[in-house]
């Protein structure tokens, strides 16, 4: 079951949702919509390895913008610190986002009970398009968890994402591999 606007209020003021900042006209009907952040990160090889650490450049983006270009993979970040302490948290691109062209996520859009971070996106462009820090680029939904959680995310040693950082984090597949 997905949570609704006043759930999403319900488990806020319990503390078992936090997002930060939190912006009351960013809550949707079942949703709460995200923004990106200041920074992209584009990987500096030519190929990528799954058992390496792939470097990466990070770069802040311009008040005027910054243009997706085809065939690049961009590393971006939410604006937005999330806590999810009981509900598996979805995000998803905004429509008016996709009608531009844009994928915020290639497969990681689903978070775990106890992910408590910023949001890296996984960005691409069908076509050129000129991006904005702080402009809306996806939406948070909640879904509730049947059953007890024996160790949520944060607790588990195999969490590869559990550092808070607000810059995007490129792949950590390589530790899979020690």
């Amino acid at each position: 079951m997905i949570l609704s606007d006043s759930r999403i209020l319900e488990e806020i003021e319990k503390g078992s949702i936090l997002i930060r900042p939190f912006r009351r006209e960013c809550l949707g009907s079942n949703s709460y919509d995200v923004h990106l952040g200041n920074y992209l990160a584009t990987y500096t090889g030519n190929e990528l390895d799954a058992r390496s650490d792939n470097p990466i450049k990070e770069f802040e983006i311009p008040t005027g913008g910054f243009i997706l270009h085809p065939h690049q993979l961009y590393l971006g970040v939410t604006e937005e610190y999330t806590e999810t302490h009981r509900h598996v948290p979805f995000l998803e691109g905004k429509s008016s986002v996709g009608r531009l062209g844009i994928d915020i996520h290639s497969t990681a859009g689903k978070g775990d009970v106890g992910y408590s971070n910023y949001w890296t996106l996984e960005m691409s462009s069908k076509i050129p398009v000129r991006i904005y820090p702080g402009m809306p680029i996806g939406q948070l939904i909640y879904f509730e968890v049947e059953g007890e959680i024996l160790k949520d995310y944060s607790k588990k040693a195999s969490a590869k994402y559990a550092q808070v950082n607000a810059h995007p984090v490129p792949s950590r597949m390589y530790l899979n591999f020690k």
